[in-house]
């Protein structure tokens, strides 16, 4: 039997025995009976997430529905949907009885009421982030809704989670099914599971168990009561306790109170569409999600909406959340520089907001994007790179200077245009000493070749295109090789 059970549950493997996660500590909460748990892969020490379900009968009505949950979630795909990895089920001795679990294993997330306590966001900033994750669940619902013709049945604060990068997700699937007002088997995991929907969260029809009139409705009847029931739970800051609080309007914005009042309507049929809550509503125009939204879709835009867009991103970035900006918009930004669809002037706003990192944060999120972009064919590119060379150059080390810097570094003392190789002779300031600590150990290799650069470049250009500034650098460039030839071999001073 138990086999069998395995089975149904696709991608189960064979249990604990050979489960390729090691399970961490529990949440304080999670969704209805299931446990919420940390969790790290044990192919490469990863981090994700692990959500456990238990009962002493595998045919009690919490497993059944929890499988149905599984199915569900491995086979729905959105960026707003919590991501499927895995899922198992076990059997383990539980005193003289046996304990029965199902396994699900999802990217790594936390509950969304812990992590807003955990942010203490307050004000504008954090209604501008609600906006954000509302506008994601908003997203999640309209295409379960709107596209696959499903239901999510019990939206509300308990069914979102938060990512590392703080994007607002939806699980929680146990209860969801099928739409089809023409087909009365319609909708019978909700007929089968809709005990699980907490008495507060139900709308009328549902509280009723009103199926004939449910299927009447559209299909994002009761999963638009849900998205108002969210609503009101995260500025109110407190669990919905009854159906009836939700008419205390205090803690709604303005700017969202009609889009709430929609949602809630009496009559299902009048209910706000998710689609249209997320064309339409005031709420959602705010710097935060029009930053984010504008970088999603990078690749889309001009050149001068690009430029327009990072000279003036500085600013909005000092208004936003600090951790927002950290965890969400400065990965965004560092993928969209490594593959080209962000030009120069985003390399700035990189730096600016790398300089809000702690040392070992910097060197794991922002210094692996610059090394690459020293290899970048975009002249604009390379020029910031060594602009702002003093900025990162400390946080190199002498084998990504030797290896994967100077080699693309010293094609400037050759290039076409002055200004690029005026600062490529500055940079040498920064990076000589990284590359004489390797010197020792590796022929000077990387010293032989600064310095032929460094004459070549010195003898190739007529003394009167040279800048001050650059002369200037001829004497501290002198200087500089000299007191480290001081550190080199008999042999490298001799050839130098």
């Amino acid at each position: 039997m138990f086999k069998f059970l395995k089975e149904v549950v696709a991608g189960s493997g064979s249990g604990l025995k050979d489960f390729p996660y090691t399970i961490g500590e529990p949440y304080a909460s999670a969704w209805g009976s299931w446990k919420h748990h940390r969790g790290t892969s044990k192919d490469d020490g990863s981090p994700v997430s692990i959500f456990s379900l238990s009962g002493s009968n595998p045919q009690d009505r919490h497993m059944v529905a929890g499988r149905n949950g599984v199915k569900r979630l491995r086979t729905v795909r959105h960026p707003n949907i919590l991501s499927f990895l895995h899922s198992t089920e076990a059997e383990a001795a539980d005193g003289p009885a046996m304990k029965y679990t199902i396994y699900i294993v999802t990217e790594p997330v936390m509950p969304l009421s812990e992590k807003l306590k955990e942010l203490n966001l307050g004000g504008t900033q954090r209604d501008e982030y609600f906006a954000w994750g509302l506008h994601q669940i908003s997203k999640a619902v309209s295409f379960l809704n709107n596209d696959c013709k499903l239901v999510h049945g019990n939206v509300c604060l308990a069914s979102v989670v938060v990512t590392q990068t703080l994007d607002w997700k939806l699980h929680a699937f146990d209860v969801l099914s099928e739409f089809d007002a023409n087909n009365e088997a319609s909708g019978s995991p909700m007929l089968q599971f809709e005990w699980l929907v907490g008495t507060q969260y139900k709308p009328m029809e549902l509280s009723k168990s009103d199926w004939a009139s449910i299927r009447k409705s559209p299909p994002w009847a009761i999963d638009s009561w849900g998205l108002g029931c969210l609503i009101y739970e995260l500025f109110s800051g407190a669990k919905l306790a009854r159906t009836e609080d939700l008419r205390n309007t205090a803690s709604i914005p303005k700017s969202l109170l009609p889009d709430y009042q929609r949602l809630l309507n009496s009559t299902p049929s009048r209910r706000l569409n998710p689609s249209k809550l997320i064309d339409n509503s005031e709420f959602f125009q705010n710097k935060l999600v029009e930053t984010i939204q504008f970088m999603e879709i990078l690749n889309l835009k001009d050149t001068f909406e690009k430029d327009s867009f990072f000279r003036k991103l500085p600013n909005i970035a000092e208004q936003l959340p600090r951790e927002i900006v950290l965890k969400k918009l400065l990965p965004v930004l560092a993928s969209s520089l490594e593959f080209g669809s962000a030009a120069a002037p985003a390399l700035t706003v990189l730096l600016k907001m790398g300089s809000w990192l702690p040392a070992d944060q910097f060197n794991i999120k922002v210094l692996p994007t610059i090394v690459k972009l020293f290899a970048s064919n975009d002249r604009a590119i390379r020029a910031c790179l060594l602009h702002h060379i003093n900025q990162f150059g400390e946080s190199m080390s002498a084998q990504i200077v030797d290896e994967q810097v100077f080699p693309h570094v010293a094609t400037g003392f050759s290039d076409t245009d002055g200004t690029i190789r005026e600062l490529t002779l500055k940079s040498m300031l920064v990076l000589a000493p990284k590359m004489q600590e390797r010197a020792h150990t590796h022929n000077n290799l990387p010293w032989h070749a600064l310095m032929e650069y460094f004459w070549d470049f010195r003898s190739s250009i007529p003394h009167a295109l040279i800048s001050i500034s650059c002369q200037k650098l001829y004497l501290q460039m002198t200087d500089c090789l000299v007191r480290y030839c001081s550190y080199l071999s008999v042999q490298s001073q001799d050839l130098s």
